[in-house]
């Protein structure tokens, strides 16, 4: 019997912990102004907001982004899924609607079978049906490795837009997915060992709980992707000048995630992330272990948002800006 493919072997990174490490893609982008264009620009690269806006008119604003990442399991199926819902959460994360999308896949035509990009599609396709949001054609490239995600266009109010710069303190924080697909996804990588419910976080739409933080009149807020929990709340809290606190016991976590850090599963991406944070971060009593769950890079993770949506966690507040970004509690 032919044995089945694993692409995660074909991938030096997995899921969002492949991105280019947020230190040196500040470095990289700094003094880069989006070019000028004749649209009114709501949001653009100033703070690093999950996508670019425009105005189109008095009531609408135009979302746009792209995202794109190498396999994060093994099967093809739902790494489409998972990578079309982290496409799709960028415009949830910014309160807006995606309207369509268009595939973006990078493919080793000669290593692996045609036949397996397509469940990738179709796995992308699902998703964008689900989502209710057109997926017409794209774009595909022969390359060494796998890669896919989407480029989405969406709409958004403007006076619904959620943005890292709107944070004001004594505001709580709520968290709309538990943290930990990253160190599972790595045991994932070196073991085979597949979990389900990883798998059903990362595939689900942030959908609901875009549309809930919007009809709660938030107006701050990102996604907790590639950058980890203290790396987007880092993000946040220098956008807004304020100071995150986190409450670590209040933080959501699946089931195995403490049991792959201690065994060692712990992604590049998720060391760099601590790394980088540490300069203004009060790790207050938190061991090592703890902050680097913490700083997990975590893929098509949910939305952290400042202030509280119906179901989700409170994991701390906004307090006025002090001598750290982030304090732990």
């Amino acid at each position: 019997m032919t044995e089945p493919v694993r692409l995660t072997k074909y991938a030096r990174g997995g899921g969002c912990a492949c991105k280019i490490p947020p230190g040196e893609l500040e470095i990289m982008v700094a003094g880069l102004g989006p070019a000028t264009g004749t649209a009114e620009l709501l949001v653009g690269l100033d703070h690093g907001d999950d996508a670019a806006v425009v105005r189109l008119d008095e009531r609408t604003g135009v979302v746009s982004t792209a995202d794109f990442f190498t396999p994060v399991v093994d099967d093809a199926y739902d790494w489409g899924r998972i990578a079309a819902a982290n496409a799709l959460s960028d415009v949830y994360a910014m309160g807006g609607t995606p309207l369509v999308a268009l595939n973006l896949l990078c493919w080793p035509r000669d290593v692996l079978p045609l036949e397996l990009a397509r469940e990738v599609l179709r796995g992308g396709q699902d998703v964008a049906r689900e989502a209710g949001c057109h997926l017409a054609g794209g774009h595909s490239v022969d390359d060494d490795g796998p890669k896919y995600g989407l480029a989405v266009t969406g709409t958004v109010k403007p006076e619904e837009l959620i943005t890292l710069d709107a944070g004001r303190a004594g505001v709580p924080l709520s968290l709309t997915k538990p943290l930990g697909v990253g160190v599972l996804n790595t045991r994932h990588k070196a073991t085979g060992e597949s979990f389900p419910e990883a798998v059903a976080t990362m595939s689900a739409l942030n959908r609901e709980a875009a549309r809930a933080a919007v009809a709660a009149g938030i107006r701050c807020g990102t996604d907790v992707t590639g950058f980890g929990l203290l790396g987007h709340a880092s993000k946040l809290a220098r956008a807004s000048q304020v100071t995150v606190a986190i409450d670590t016991a209040r933080v959501p976590y699946l089931a195995g995630a403490r049991e792959a850090l201690r065994d060692g599963f712990v992604s590049g991406g998720s060391r760099r992330n601590l790394e980088w944070v540490t300069p203004w971060t009060d790790f207050g009593a938190a061991d090592e272990a703890e902050r680097l769950l913490l700083a997990d890079a975590q893929t098509s993770g949910g939305l952290l948002v400042a202030g509280e949506v119906p179901g989700a966690p409170v994991v701390g507040e906004l307090l006025p800006r002090g001598e750290h970004r982030v304090v732990l509690r």
